[in-house]
């Protein structure tokens, strides 16, 4: 086996490998060339190299998610890792276990002219599970070391690893089992490119073994708050795939004192739970007794299950009528964000679930209303479809018609994953979106990175201006032949038109909208995917005629709305369903 002849290096490549971390992505540069060399010359690594930083952190952290498992970033000195911020911060929210890797200069060259050399120790500070920085070797480059900075040989080299083994085990610890993003920056003096077939270094361990996570030892209180509560409402945010077991689902689904919300992120499918809530609410806000309705749906018991929750409707809604006790249930973080968090149920959700013991419920439960305004929204929705013309409304409700089953699906955000809330997404299809900061940055590459090692094919529905932002995420090499894109173009940020503030102006248009003639086609050449167009809804249905059928290349299909009257359908349908 090859290896870099710097101690560090290493141990940073041996540690990884002990610990399973088995995914390297690697940004071009020559600081990391340590570390680049080392993980791909060891065949147990499987390395993907991302030229564009920012592209490459997403990237990772949409493998990361997609395998549930720490992968890593490797990047150079300088700003190179301040393009992983975005990404940092994305997965610091949505509890992602990305583990950053930077290569940085000797302490002493730092702040005195030294190029492409910035302060990174601690450089996520404020947006990070841990930070790990590295003592730099004292037995490699010896001499330059005493030439400039003799107070880094007081301590001997078995010291310093000594000292990187714990930052290392601990970043890692913190990564697996917090699921929380990490960072690991790494000092090498040159010279950077030596090789050796001698280890310097030891394995971990086996008493360097990862905690488990504590168990929850007050489940009997919890139980007896469920059963007496009479108006029980679930919200569940953002979550993976089989975050609540079938058999839990269908107990919810039978207890009538139970509401249960769910979002398109949620990956949650029942037919006693409602997965359009602003379809709820909106009719509620324009109707004459809203504070009677409003009171109707407030519940006693709030539990929240998953991450960030899309729609603004039941958070405002939450905020203004508080239920009398709110948990979150879920092993890591729990957000206050209705500012009525009681406790945290630190358990896996399906655990939790079904340890609690529920009365017989009534045949006219808390749920029994919202029934008939499921079934009234959901008879409106299609007449309203059957009367409105071609814009993003029809298109989105045609596109997730027609979604093959099984597929892995990315959102964008903005109006992207808005729209997709109004429609049901078929059960079968596993959804994603960047929601911890709601960014239009990245969602190219982080469905890029999911795509790698999915057993199913991978479909991204953007828009035009996420879409172009993040072109970059199509700089891949490995870029798989089903790979699917939609790109929504309406010509600039639709959303906009929609919030308070609108106006038809140079100025609205110019810094609000984004208004702009730019399309995908030349991209799509250029990155080496077949290319497909529609810009009315019997082009739309001809073109998903073959979007999805076996190709030689990926398929980017670019549909072409109206900018102008997408605003006004969209908050018609509000008004139509009340």
């Amino acid at each position: 086996m090859i290896y870099s002849d710097i101690p560090s290096a290493q141990q940073l490549v041996l540690t990884f490998q002990a610990k399973g971390i088995r995914n390297i992505v690697i940004s071009p540069g020559s600081r990391n060339a340590p570390l680049t060399l080392s993980f791909a010359k060891q065949s147990y690594f499987n390395c993907y190299s991302i030229v564009d930083e920012r592209c490459a952190g997403f990237f990772a952290m949409g493998m990361a998610r997609q395998l549930q498992e720490p992968v890593a970033v490797l990047c150079t000195s300088g700003s190179a890792v301040l393009n992983y911020y975005p990404a940092v911060a994305e997965a610091y929210y949505s509890e992602v276990p990305l583990v950053v890797v930077s290569a940085d200069r000797p302490a002493y060259k730092i702040d005195v002219g030294d190029g492409q050399t910035i302060r990174q120790t601690d450089i996520f500070q404020k947006h990070i599970g841990f930070s790990a920085n590295l003592k730099q070797d004292v037995s490699h480059a010896t001499e330059v070391m005493a030439q400039f900075d003799k107070t880094l040989l007081v301590h001997t080299q078995q010291e310093i690893q000594a000292y990187n083994q714990f930052e290392i085990l601990k970043a890692l610890e913190v990564a697996m089992v917090k699921r929380l993003p990490v960072h690991i920056n790494v000092p090498f003096e040159e010279p950077l490119y030596g090789r050796t077939n001698n280890l310097k270094v030891v394995l971990p361990s086996e008493e360097d073994a990862l905690p488990g996570l504590e168990k929850l030892d007050d489940l009997e209180y919890f139980s007896k708050i469920w059963s007496s509560s009479s108006k029980k409402m679930v919200l569940i945010g953002v979550a993976q795939p089989d975050t609540l077991a079938q058999d839990v689902l269908e107990k919810l689904g039978a207890d009538t004192t139970v509401v249960v919300f769910t979002e398109t992120t949620s990956n949650v499918h029942h037919d006693a739970f409602f997965p359009s809530i602003d379809s709820i609410i909106a009719p509620i806000e324009k109707s004459e007794n809203k504070e009677a309705l409003f009171k109707a749906l407030q519940p006693d018991l709030l539990l929240t299950v998953g991450g960030m929750i899309v729609s603004k409707k039941i958070k405002a809604f939450l905020r203004q009528y508080n239920p009398k006790v709110h948990w979150h249930v879920g092993q890591n973080r729990a957000y206050d964000t209705f500012f009525c968090l009681e406790r945290h149920a630190a358990i896996e959700p399906t655990i939790f679930f079904k340890s609690l013991v529920s009365p017989q419920a009534p045949e006219q439960g808390y749920r029994m209303l919202w029934d008939g305004v499921k079934a009234n929204y959901e008879q409106r929705r299609e007449a309203y479809l059957n009367k409105i013309g071609y814009s993003d409304f029809s298109v989105f409700h045609q596109l997730q018609m027609t979604i093959p089953k099984h597929y892995q699906v990315h959102l964008a955000n903005s109006s992207t994953v808005r729209y997709t809330q109004l429609f049901p997404m078929d059960a079968s299809l596993s959804v994603y979106c960047n929601r911890g900061t709601s960014g239009i940055d990245g969602s190219t590459a982080t469905a890029v990175g999911a795509s790698v090692h999915h057993d199913s094919p991978t479909l991204l529905i953007t828009g035009d201006l996420s879409f172009l932002y993040d072109s970059n995420g199509l700089w891949f090499k490995g870029m798989r032949s089903d790979f699917r894109i939609i790109n929504i173009n309406n010509n600039g940020g639709g959303i906009f038109r929609i919030l308070p503030g609108k106006e038809d102006t140079i100025e609205f248009s110019s810094f609000f909208e984004t208004v702009h003639e730019l399309t995908a086609e030349h991209l799509a050449a250029m990155f080496g995917f077949e290319y497909l167009v529609a810009t009315n809804a019997n082009e739309l249905q001809n073109a998903l005629k073959s979007f999805y059928t076996t190709s030689e290349k990926p398929k980017i299909l670019e549909v072409f709305t109206p900018r102008l009257e997408n605003d006004q359908i969209l908050l018609e349908y509000f008004d139509f369903i009340s």
